[in-house]
C-alpha cells in the first residue's frame, strides 16, 4: 500500500479578540466569521477558539454524510 505524504503547512495567523465578561472569557475572530466561543479562563477560551476555527476551516467530506442524504443543492443567496 502506497504511503501518502502530507505537505507541512505554515501556521496560519489569526487575529483573536478576548473579552472578560462576568465569569467567562468570550473569544472570537473577524478573520473566520462565525468563530465564537468562550471559556472560564483566558487559556480555555484561547484553546476553544483554536478548536472552533480548525473545525470551521476543515473541508466538508460529502462521503461522510448518511446514504439517505444524497441530494446536494448549491445556490447563491442574497442577504
Amino acid at each position: 500500500m502506497a504511503q501518502q505524504t502530507r505537505t507541512k503547512r505554515s501556521p496560519r495567523r489569526i487575529h483573536a479578540q478576548f473579552l472578560h465578561h462576568g465569569k467567562w472569557w468570550v473569544a472570537w475572530t473577524d478573520d473566520v466569521p462565525g468563530a465564537l466561543t468562550q471559556g472560564r479562563t483566558l487559556e480555555e477560551a484561547r484553546e476553544n477558539l483554536r478548536d472552533a476555527i480548525t473545525l470551521m476551516l476543515e473541508p466538508v467530506d460529502l462521503r461522510s454524510l448518511p446514504a439517505a442524504s444524497t441530494r446536494l443543492v448549491r445556490e447563491v443567496i442574497t442577504l
